[in-house]
C-alpha cells in the first residue's frame, strides 16, 4: 500500500488511518463484547454519472462546454482511470453495510469497489465515447510537459468484491458513457431529469 504521488499516497493513508481506527477502537474480535460496532471502509473508481456538477472534473466540465457550444481542454489524454457510474460503487456500499447491519464481522474490512479491468478506459476514450452520444463536443488537447506528476494507470483490484460479496459492474464502460450523457443532454435539451428512469434500468440488469 502506498503510491508514488501525494494522490496515491493519500488513498493509502487514509485506508490505514481506517484500519487502524478499527483495530483501536472496534476490534472485530471484540465484537458482541466490547463493542457493537462493525467498521469498514469502501474506495470507488472515478466515478461518473448525471448530476454531477464538481469544477475540475472532466465529465461536468465537458458537459457545461457542450452546452455553451465552448471547446473545452483535455488534458492527460492518455491517463487511464477506473470510469465507473456512480450507481455501481452504491450497490456496493449498500451490500457491506447490509453485512455489518446483519452482525457478519469478517466484512468489517476495507473494500474496492470499479470496473473490470477492460472497461479502465483513457481519457481521449472517454472523450471519444461522449462525443459518439452528444457529438456537438469541441475539444482541444493540452499535454502539459510542466506538469505536476501524476500516475498514468489507476485500476483497483476489486477480486475480494467479486468472491466474497458477489458483486459486480453492471454496465461496461460503452452503457456508463451511453447513460451518462443522456443524463446531461435530456437535461440541458429538455430539462428533463432521468435519474429514476436510469436507476430502474440499473436495478434490472443481474451482478
Amino acid at each position: 500500500m502506498g503510491g508514488y504521488d501525494p494522490y496515491s499516497a493519500s488513498k493509502g493513508a487514509v485506508e490505514l488511518v481506517a484500519s487502524s481506527y478499527r483495530s483501536s477502537y472496534f476490534n472485530n474480535d471484540d465484537y458482541g463484547v466490547k463493542h457493537n460496532t462493525l467498521l469498514a471502509s469502501c474506495r470507488a473508481g472515478n466515478v461518473i454519472g448525471g448530476g454531477d456538477w464538481a469544477e475540475d472534473r472532466l465529465i461536468p466540465d465537458i458537459m457545461r462546454a457542450v452546452d455553451k457550444d465552448e471547446q473545452v481542454e483535455i488534458r492527460s489524454p492518455n491517463s487511464t482511470r477506473p470510469w465507473q457510474h456512480v450507481l455501481e460503487p452504491l450497490s456496493g456500499y449498500l451490500l457491506v453495510g447490509q453485512k455489518l447491519l446483519e452482525g457478519k464481522r469478517e466484512f468489517a474490512e476495507g473494500w474496492n469497489f470499479g470496473p473490470s479491468d477492460e472497461d479502465s478506459i483513457t481519457v481521449k476514450e472517454v472523450v471519444e465515447y461522449i462525443k459518439e452520444y452528444w457529438d456537438k463536443i469541441e475539444y482541444i488537447i493540452n499535454e502539459d510537459k510542466n506538469a505536476l506528476h501524476e500516475a498514468n494507470l489507476l485500476k483497483l483490484d476489486c477480486s475480494k468484491a467479486h468472491f466474497k460479496l458477489g458483486w459486480r459492474a453492471r454496465w461496461d464502460s460503452q452503457t456508463t458513457f451511453e447513460k451518462t450523457v443522456t443524463w446531461y443532454r435530456e437535461f440541458y435539451e429538455k430539462k428533463s431529469v432521468s435519474s429514476k428512469e436510469q436507476l430502474s434500468n440499473y436495478l434490472k440488469v443481474e451482478m
